[in-house]
């Protein structure tokens, strides 16, 4: 198990330094000049022979592989560079956004399993009665509801109306609600479907029938057979929803003004920050690899006889 586990170790750290490689090619084919943001070249006049100096004192002249060497040379000492917008390292400006958008993957993850775990549950356990029927919409106009929209609905509605929480910012928790629940309620609609099938397809398996069979409490044959066996999608789809939340949920940042890694990768492209961008890119690739040797880790616990190539 432990030599199979280090060759995935070992496979996706070389994907994570493949991947570094190209999006650092990528960059330059972007178009603008970082230099001249810097410089703010159309508010002010600046000589061909300032944007030289600025362009060779950040290496940019410099050939493209030299450029990722000297890089990756940072990298291997915990240097990632330093923003050219702020003049501050990076490793310090995405150590101040971490945290609130660790608070916001929290949050909407709460708010995904309150609603999501108990209506697919009850819509399998109830199937074509009230509550499963009431799953279905929910589902439907879930899924089918921009999560800007539903965020805009929550402003009008909760700030607007009954002032009860603020409509934008990042400064205490009451800032984290709206935006929680408007990427919760969003990923309880895919949720609540997931589980609901799941769960159904699970209750028809000749080892649910057996559990019956020997006369197990209906509680415990839901839990710890029916249920723990419909868990390999819902944590293959949640592996993924994790990777997105940390990444920084764009839109729903930018709308509620929170200050995340959503919010400072969106500055960043705009203002060509190169050294925040490939920050941005190598943490999200790590995230990834993380995630999906948890997602391994979990099958095993889940589903002992799947091995590591259950998948």
């Amino acid at each position: 198990m432990w030599r199979s586990f280090g060759k995935k170790l070992l496979g996706l750290l070389v994907f994570v330094l493949f991947l570094s490689f190209i999006s650092f090619c990528l960059l330059k084919l972007v178009p603008g000049d970082p230099v001249r943001s810097m410089l703010r070249v159309d508010d002010v006049a600046v000589s061909r022979e300032d944007i030289a100096d600025l362009r060779n004192e950040l290496g940019l002249d410099r050939p493209l592989l030299v450029q990722y060497g000297a890089w990756l040379g940072k990298l291997l000492r915990l240097d990632f560079g330093v923003s050219y917008m702020t003049y501050r390292p990076v490793l310090g400006e995405f150590a101040e956004k971490l945290p609130f958008t660790l608070l916001l993957t929290g949050g909407s993850l709460l708010v995904m399993l309150v609603i999501s775990v108990p209506l697919g549950a009850l819509s399998a356990v109830y199937r074509n009665r009230w509550v499963d029927r009431f799953s279905r919409v929910f589902s439907l106009i879930g899924s089918s509801l921009p999560s800007f929209w539903l965020g805009l609905l929550l402003i009008q509605l909760l700030s607007v109306k009954l002032h009860l929480l603020p409509p934008m910012g990042g400064g205490s928790l009451a800032h984290l609600v709206l935006p929680s629940l408007t990427l919760g309620v969003a990923m309880s609609a895919i949720y609540v479907r997931l589980i609901r099938s799941s769960l159904l397809e699970s209750g028809g398996q000749d080892f649910v029938a057996s559990a019956k069979a020997r006369g197990l409490h209906p509680a415990r044959v839901f839990w710890f057979h029916t249920f723990r066996h419909s868990l390999v999608p819902l944590v293959t789809l949640l592996s993924e929803s994790l990777g997105s939340l940390l990444g920084g949920t764009l839109v729903v940042e930018i709308l509620f003004a929170y200050p995340g890694l959503g919010k400072w990768i969106v500055d960043a492209i705009v203002a060509r920050d190169y050294p925040v961008i490939q920050g941005y890119i190598l943490f999200i690739s790590l995230c990834i690899v993380v995630l999906n040797l948890l997602v391994e880790l979990s099958y095993r616990w889940i589903h002992p006889q799947l091995g590591w190539k259950g998948r």
